[in-house]
């Protein structure tokens, strides 16, 4: 893979695009966004070429990968219309394959990042039923060096007291309160543009790789370690 840095004109533009965020100066210099909006469409298909040679993701072109630059602002406060960033994800292959992957890139808030964003209420059940009978192989996944590296610690909302059916002083306490199991790393300005970056990117989402392998297994798993019927 030759790595390249995300075009210096691109952080520039988000920057010009965050001071000026209305429609009248977005429209006028639409033909820079566009050119813009070309560059990271590039960026994500060189990514997604590279991550498919470790594991297999869900068809999709570069540009599909790509939030829309549009705000929806119908319940928010803040009316501005545009992100003044360009944000996208990745999805894994079938329902054997969990764990989401997403990249942000923006001025002074660049990052990349993946896991378990919202797990729905039967999955975080089954989670929690498995840490809460062996955390140990979540553990060594999270104290291990190569994760550290890259994450340095499990991110994600926490419950304050204990799920409801685990007693306060479980010893696992500390991961049966997670509600999200979020891996992040950030980037500056200067990483972001250096020519390693989308190298850092790719070795990144294949250091998630332990997380999602785990999470798999558990959650394409009953109780009793069975595949569920039905899973492809």
């Amino acid at each position: 893979m030759k790595s390249k840095g995300i075009p210096k004109s691109t952080l520039q533009f988000l920057r010009l695009l965050a001071k000026n965020n209305n429609r009248e100066w977005f429209n006028e210099h639409k033909d820079r966004y566009l050119a813009e909006h070309s560059h990271m469409i590039d960026f994500a298909e060189r990514i997604m070429a590279e991550i498919n040679k470790h594991d297999v993701l869900e068809p999709m072109t570069g540009k599909k990968s790509l939030f829309r630059i549009y705000r929806d602002v119908r319940f928010s406060k803040d009316k501005s219309p545009y992100k003044s960033a360009f944000s996208g994800r990745l999805k894994r292959a079938t329902l054997l394959r969990r764990g989401g992957m997403y990249y942000h890139i923006e001025p002074g808030n660049s990052l990349i990042a993946g896991g378990f964003w919202n797990p729905e209420k039967n999955d975080l059940a089954r989670i929690r039923q498995e840490l809460a009978f062996d955390a140990k192989p979540l553990k060594k996944i999270i104290r291990s060096a190569s994760f550290k590296k890259y994450f340095g610690s499990l991110e994600g909302e926490q419950l304050k007291t204990s799920p409801k059916g685990y007693p306060k002083d479980h010893p696992n306490i500390d991961l049966l309160r997670y509600k999200q199991f979020l891996l992040i790393r950030n980037f500056s300005d200067k990483e972001v543009s250096r020519d390693s970056f989308e190298r850092e990117v790719v070795k990144t989402f294949k250091a998630m790789r332990p997380l999602f392998d785990y999470m798999s297994e558990v959650l394409t798993t009953d109780a009793n370690g069975v595949r569920i019927a039905g899973l492809a």
